[in-house]
């Protein structure tokens, strides 16, 4: 079974799963926070990055990352293009929280850095990641932006990056760039069964029914 190592990045998480002598790295965080993930990835020998969607608080490193360790980055094809422009993909929000959400986001957009990085692997749904020694399936998230992914590993954790939320309480995620997507994701994720979902914020929490 694998081991799964959380690094707080401040408000995101990025996470290390670990299979015999293998690992990945799910999402790469903020720039302050890089010396932090690179030295645990260094640790853990990490072969591969896995993003689950494109977004600069969730790839900031990525390129950093990916330059110093050697390794390959991967991603669903359809986030592309927000690598070289996050505003590429419009978002929105209904509640309070998420509107303070999309503020935040919105301004970490247009004023923090994303060196720009190229993917060598696209992952879709149903791929696995056994060629990188870690049994663990991608699932497509989309809503949050298009090209949203979440992780499945050894059946019963699934790393959902924004597809749900746990800021103050958890949640469906709280922006997005289509809502109905979104809802889907949320049910899918709702229909899986007894697993430990790991967010990209917020601590993780035992499966249950998102939507009402």
């Amino acid at each position: 079974m694998a081991e799964v190592y959380t690094i707080i990045c401040g408000h995101v998480n990025c996470y290390i799963v670990v299979e015999n002598e293998n690992a990945i790295l799910i999402d790469t965080g903020l720039k302050k926070y890089r010396e932090t993930i690179l030295k645990k990835c260094r640790e853990l020998n990490v072969k591969l990055i896995v993003l689950t969607h494109g977004h600069i608080d969730h790839c900031q490193n990525t390129a950093y990352l990916a330059k110093i360790l050697n390794i390959p980055i991967a991603m669903s094809e359809k986030d592309l293009n927000l690598i070289p422009d996050n505003k590429m993909q419009p978002l929105f929000a209904k509640s309070l929280l998420g509107k303070i959400v999309l503020l935040a986001s919105l301004s970490s957009m247009e004023n923090d850095h994303l060196e720009v990085f190229e993917p060598s692997v696209f992952l879709n749904g149903g791929d696995t990641l056994s060629e990188y020694g870690v049994n663990a399936k991608i699932v497509e998230l989309t809503g949050h932006t298009e090209g949203s992914i979440g992780i499945e590993v050894d059946g019963n954790k699934l790393f959902v990056g924004d597809a749900l939320m746990n800021m103050l309480y958890p949640t469906v995620s709280l922006i997005y760039g289509n809502e109905q997507s979104t809802r889907e994701s949320a049910h899918y994720i709702s229909e899986a069964g007894d697993k430990t979902i790991y967010f990209g914020h917020g601590m993780p929490k035992k499966n249950r029914k998102w939507i009402k």
